[in-house]
């Protein structure tokens, strides 16, 4: 409990806590990062593969991309970061804000996980309303839905909007928390990093987990230099 010795009698009785998450908690179940010096694949620039000019552009060179991907994500499983939220519903409501597609949160046993962009299980028709969470395999790249046009990953790309409901949820959620915690993630990306604002406003305390410096680690209230698989097993011995 010394990491959060300062803070354990502030945070001990909370009874809504939000995460806010990121590509680094995924990072230690073998998940690589966009920004990462291993996040890279076939020296493509993949914020370049993650849009939809791109996708438009070339859809089978995107496809092979994120099949590539599908595939190290269905292999993965959660960490001890992971299961350390999943554990925390047993002392308070917890709601994870998460800017992952992996679906490790819920693998872990979260039950309220809200995914800011998307899911990368998740497979939508480009034109019309068709949706699925069941297909992992295909038998042509790009795959095709039944109207005949292509279908593409259930994500948010760059340069698309969030969904709204999905949105709003998270800001209600944000505003309402007594705690926030913000893990694996430098919230560089917009609108995700307006998110502690919504959660100071409502006097929540704020912590940051991440082994490197981020730009908001001065609005903090505590920052911990570590792994989420290191720190937050211990944050749920504060409430255990």
């Amino acid at each position: 409990m010394k990491m959060f010795e300062s803070i354990k009698e502030q945070i001990k009785d909370i009874k809504k806590i939000v995460f806010v998450t990121g590509a680094g908690i995924s990072q230690e179940s073998g998940i690589p990062t966009f920004r990462g010096k291993d996040g890279l694949w076939r020296n493509h620039d993949a914020m370049k593969l993650a849009t939809i000019d791109a996708f438009y552009n070339n859809p089978k060179l995107v496809w092979e991309w994120y099949n590539e991907r599908r595939e190290n994500i269905f292999a993965a499983q959660p960490n001890l970061g992971h299961k350390a939220i999943a554990e925390l519903e047993k002392f308070a409501e917890v709601i994870i804000l998460t800017q992952n597609i992996d679906g490790l949160h819920q693998k872990a046993g979260s039950s309220k996980v809200l995914e800011l962009h998307g899911s990368i299980v998740k497979i939508k028709c480009s034109v019309c309303d068709f949706k699925d969470e069941m297909i992992t395999e295909f038998s042509e790249i790009p795959p095709l839905c039944k109207c005949g046009n292509i279908l593409r990953p259930g994500v948010v790309w760059f340069g698309e909007s969030l969904p709204q409901d999905v949105w709003q949820k998270a800001m209600i959620a944000a505003s309402e928390c007594d705690l926030m915690v913000i893990a694996g993630t430098s919230l560089v990306v917009s609108p995700a990093n307006i998110l502690p604002i919504y959660a100071k406003q409502n006097n929540a305390i704020l912590i940051e987990v991440n082994p490197e410096n981020t730009e908001m680690s001065s609005e903090m209230d505590l920052v911990i230099r570590n792994t989420s698989a290191i720190t937050l097993p211990e944050l749920v011995s504060v409430f255990n």
